[in-house]
């Protein structure tokens, strides 16, 4: 059963690309097939897998979403890029921003993107959507294919705006796009865990959302070494095996994947009691 998981934050520069590229590769060193999907114009994910120059490539995430409105056929696995890590890769690129604009006119336009992931995803165990940093058709179309969201929230001061305003889209497509959406929760990345200021961050988030949203246990520390990764085409498993950001995100990774074998005892849980 794949599990599509859009990674999503309208404000820019929260770490929502290296969470990304970290969790996949994460999840493929835990033996799970894992298939990336770039859904942002700038094609930072494509960039930060090595492929450093996205706008150049012949087939694009964009291609096929066109492929998709018209009505056209296509190969099963085209454009799809692999990475060494062990990953695949649908890229993004500039146009994206054509085609998001092309997406307003277009029948079923939240659903595109997800008549695209449905065509490939029987190959994964995990599809992760990239999104771009707005609420635009794009992100309302990745939220519209997934199963579930996962809000990536820098602990440099609380975006409680940002939050509320994203949470509020999200429940929108639940309840009129996609029924079957969860949040699976906020993850708090570049803490600075030396400052009081993150520490005070952490707990305001817990304290004021815990109780609606799960806020996962683990923080993401702040590192240069993360940051490095995107110039050299690699994650931080390659990049720095045993520092500090490497250990988050792996235990990151294995609160994801705990996420769902949680919900489906909760299921059986609720079957049993009905019984």
């Amino acid at each position: 059963m794949t599990k599509v998981i859009a990674l999503a934050n309208q404000k820019g520069g929260v770490g929502k690309t290296t969470t990304a590229v970290n969790l996949g590769i994460g999840l493929a060193g835990n033996g799970k097939k894992v298939l990336l999907v770039d859904a942002d114009a700038q094609g930072n994910l494509t960039d930060s897998l090595g492929f450093h120059e996205p706008d150049n490539l012949s087939v694009s995430l964009a291609t096929l979403l066109a492929k998709t409105m018209l009505e056209e056929s296509y190969e099963a696995r085209e454009g799809i890029l692999h990475h060494q890590e062990g990953v695949d890769l649908m890229p993004g690129n500039i146009e994206l921003s054509a085609v998001e604009v092309s997406l307003v006119n277009t029948m079923s336009r939240e659903t595109i993107l997800r008549s695209y992931i449905d065509s490939v995803k029987a190959d994964y165990d995990y599809v992760l959507i990239d999104c771009m940093p707005s609420l635009g058709m794009l992100t309302i179309n990745a939220l519209a294919a997934a199963d579930s969201v996962i809000i990536p929230v820098q602990a440099h001061y609380l975006p409680a705006k940002g939050m509320t305003q994203l949470l509020q889209t999200i429940s929108r497509v639940r309840r009129q796009i996609n029924p079957k959406l969860v949040l699976d929760g906020v993850l708090l990345t570049m803490v600075d865990s030396r400052t009081k200021f993150a520490k005070d961050i952490s707990f305001i988030l817990r304290r004021d959302y815990g109780d609606k949203l799960r806020v996962f246990n683990t923080e993401i520390p702040l590192s240069i070494r993360a940051a490095e990764t995107s110039a050299r085409g690699k994650s931080i498993y390659a990049h720095d095996p045993n520092g500090q950001t490497a250990k988050a995100y792996a235990a990151f990774t294995k609160e994801v994947q705990s996420i769902g074998s949680e919900r489906r005892h909760a299921r059986q849980h609720q079957t049993d009691h009905s019984r």
